[in-house]
């Protein structure tokens, strides 16, 4: 009798064991993908961008090409200001929505690919100050890298996608009226990456 019960007790104190290191374990998930949220907003972030960044090329290609040189000012401002709420519309949603989904999407890579005491070294690695102090720097090295990079190609890249343009047109059997010479190149994309 004494066996039954040690064995009954030693199996319902490994079951709380094993419930409560569960919980540890989901806890410090909970904590890690909170700490995620501005990456996670970031992202919502930049898929809306994205997803205005084709329209917003195709606009500023056919302002440079079909609005009278007098109008093009007001009508840019109206695009933008159209881009803009655009923005203001569907970032609230799309970032609200990869809060809600992050845990459900996350929660099971983290369960399967890191032990409780590795989510304990994640967090305190990510909770240090180096962590800190490389996260902030980290925007600066990318703007720093991608201002370089495209200092450095434009000249090569910018014939290429005029040429790119024209011949998409041309394949859809579109207008190819490409600007005059000296006009200015197609407006760029905002820098979307770089804002917070």
């Amino acid at each position: 009798m004494k066996k039954i019960k040690l064995a009954l007790l030693t199996v319902a104190l490994a079951g709380s064991s094993m419930a409560a290191m569960a919980q540890d374990k989901a806890t410090l998930i909970k904590q890690f993908i909170d700490i995620q949220r501005p990456g996670i907003e970031s992202l919502a972030r930049g898929l809306v961008e994205q997803s205005s960044a084709p329209i917003a090329q195709a606009g500023s290609q056919y302002l440079q090409t079909q609005v009278p040189e007098a109008k093009r000012e007001s009508a840019a401002k109206a695009a933008d200001a159209e881009l803009k709420k655009y923005f203001d519309d569907a970032y609230p949603l799309v970032r609200d929505k990869a809060v809600q989904l992050a845990p459900g999407a996350l929660t099971p890579l983290l369960e399967q690919n890191f032990s409780e005491d590795e989510l304990k070294q994640l967090l305190a690695w990510i909770n240090s100050p180096l962590s800190k102090k490389y996260q902030d720097l980290n925007p600066k090295m990318q703007t720093a890298l991608t201002e370089k990079l495209v200092a450095e190609t434009r000249a090569s890249i910018e014939p290429k996608m005029r040429a790119l343009d024209t011949n998409v047109a041309k394949a859809l059997g579109a207008p190819t009226d490409a600007p005059a010479q000296g006009s200015a190149p197609a407006k760029a994309p905002a820098k979307a990456s770089t804002k917070k």
